[in-house]
């Protein structure tokens, strides 16, 4: 049985009163608020999930209950969704049809190709099997704009290492040629949360922001980790061992993660690069590190 969101709602508010539960009605405003906003599609290929989680933990600018409520519409992430099986199927077409050239699409972890791409399969289309691949090449023309988010999605990262025998691609080499703009790489292993939210709001608000030559937004991508680093110059730097820091673009020594509290150098380890268009790199650390 398929319902609407607003007779989720009504069930929700009802059964909320009948088992003398706390309701908020701003909340429910809100939601119903956001069936307006800017839709977001986010397919998930091969990697960990850890662009998601990471979304999910976002602060700064603002709190992901926050952007789910009253910043963009998420129709489809498998991950957080409650529909499955053939709804979320539906789901994904309907609200890409719908809404064809408005949506943003964000694609997480690398697409693979090989195998005719059945390495990964986002779901079922009538029986027959939609690979990420195909979902990708069907929705990224569809979508006004396309976010790569985290390094697997941008340049193949992790999951595109070798010996690479699923044959995982970037979202942007699968896209080379079928789609007017630059698809917006978010890189980082996982992308950090801010720079996640507040590229969708700014392609929300103003459209696709200064990239640099990785198709990267140059608001946060356009300095050294190395640069802001807290042990930069002094006899604590991990440069000489290996550190990779100086040639990284990245805003973990300036945002941190975790509402702010730490990162990799901070933690005592250095830096490995996670948003280079090169990682991983065998070994990840150039020197010797303790």
């Amino acid at each position: 049985m398929k319902i609407s969101r607003r007779d989720f709602l009504a069930w929700t508010a009802a059964a909320a009163v009948a088992l003398n539960v706390e309701f908020n009605l701003d909340h429910v405003n809100n939601v119903l608020a956001a069936e307006t906003d800017p839709p977001i599609i986010w397919l998930q290929g091969a990697g960990c999930s850890g662009c998601t989680i990471s979304m999910l933990n976002v602060t700064n600018p603002t709190t992901i209950d926050n952007v789910l409520l009253n910043k963009i519409s998420m129709k489809y992430n498998s991950t957080i969704m409650t529909a499955s099986g053939d709804l979320a199927m539906q789901t994904l077409d309907q609200a890409a049809t719908q809404y064809n050239g408005q949506f943003i699409l964000v694609v997480e972890g690398a697409v693979p190709t090989g195998a005719n791409g059945n390495y990964c399969v986002v779901g079922e289309v009538n029986g027959t099997p939609l690979t990420m691949q195909q979902a990708v090449l069907k929705y990224g023309p569809m979508a006004k704009y396309v976010v790569a988010a985290g390094t697997c999605a941008s340049f193949g990262g992790v999951s595109a290492a070798a010996p690479n025998a699923t044959g995982n691609s970037s979202v942007s080499s699968i896209l080379s040629g079928k789609i007017s703009k630059p698809v917006v790489n978010l890189a980082g292993c996982p992308v950090h949360p801010t720079v996640l939210i507040q590229t969708l709001l700014d392609l929300i608000l103003t459209g696709i922001p200064t990239l640099d030559s990785n198709n990267r937004p140059t608001k946060f991508f356009g300095a050294t980790v190395h640069s802001t680093c807290e042990r930069r110059d002094k006899d604590g730097c991990f440069e000489e061992r290996g550190c990779m820091g100086p040639g990284c673009q990245n805003v973990c020594s300036t945002l941190k993660w975790n509402k702010g509290q730490s990162w990799c150098v901070h933690a005592n380890y250095a830096c490995i690069g996670c948003s280079n268009p090169t990682f991983p790199t065998s070994p990840l650390l150039n020197g010797h590190y303790d």
